[in-house]
């Protein structure tokens, strides 16, 4: 089979998954809503194909949101909570919401700290002395993270994470649970992630996610993680 042909067949297989596990919320019934992305669908390439960006943020991503959204008459209180709330207060909801809210929050996050491959910039002196205390150097958490992400079994997501002590740490998730969640096992603010669920790189590095986790680090965002390290290590209020 010619590849273009494959590559096709690949495509509507994932928007398929992804269109059957959604429907249209009711307009009153929807706080939640689909972010735009903060640069082209193109804009991550050749790191990140448009194909796979379109169907990720538009089809994936969307089928969450409007998951989630179909949740909210069973359970009024999400229209009170922001979305970090709602992942902090997980265990009070169903796996629908824990699935469904993770997915938009993660993704959500996802998109934000990705940039046009080398325009990502530097860690500041701030996040780059904590990666040299926490990992001893830039080096060291490329490597343990890579190692993370491509060690995920089946669907999941890595993570840098700042704990509660101030220091860093990398963690994984399975399916769409993150470290914000009173249900995981190591919690603490995020600051980085990487979505290796197969919709995020097959159509273009097929089952090499290990290829994908290498040339991913040519579109991370510095710039943004430099914001949220500062965020979290800020005193917290109240």
């Amino acid at each position: 089979m010619r590849r273009d042909s494959l590559t096709a067949l690949l495509a509507a297989a994932l928007l398929t998954g992804a269109v059957m596990n959604a429907s249209a919320a009711p307009r009153e019934e929807a706080p939640f809503t689909l972010p735009d992305l903060p640069y082209a669908t193109d804009a991550l390439e050749p790191v990140i194909d448009e194909q796979t960006m379109q169907i990720h943020h538009g089809r994936h991503h969307r089928a969450y949101v409007d998951n989630l959204n179909l949740k909210v008459k069973e359970y009024p209180r999400l229209k009170t909570l922001d979305l970090e709330q709602v992942q902090r207060e997980i265990s009070s909801f169903d796996t629908a919401v824990r699935n469904n809210g993770g997915g938009h929050y993660n993704h959500s996050l996802f998109w934000k700290l990705m940039a046009t491959p080398g325009q990502g910039g530097e860690p500041g002196k701030a996040l780059m002395a904590a990666i040299e205390r926490d990992f001893g150097s830039m080096d060291a958490l490329r490597t343990r993270f890579s190692a993370a992400a491509a060690g995920v079994f089946g669907a999941g997501w890595a993570w840098l994470i700042v704990r509660d002590d101030g220091r860093l740490a990398i963690t994984t998730t399975p399916n769409q649970d993150n470290p914000l969640m009173d249900v995981v096992a190591e919690r603490g603010t995020p600051i980085l992630a990487l979505d290796v669920w197969e919709h995020a790189y097959y159509l273009k590095y097929r089952n090499k996610r290990a290829d994908y986790v290498e040339v991913w680090w040519q579109v991370v965002d510095w710039r943004e993680v430099e914001r949220r390290f500062g965020n979290a290590q800020a005193p917290k209020q109240g």
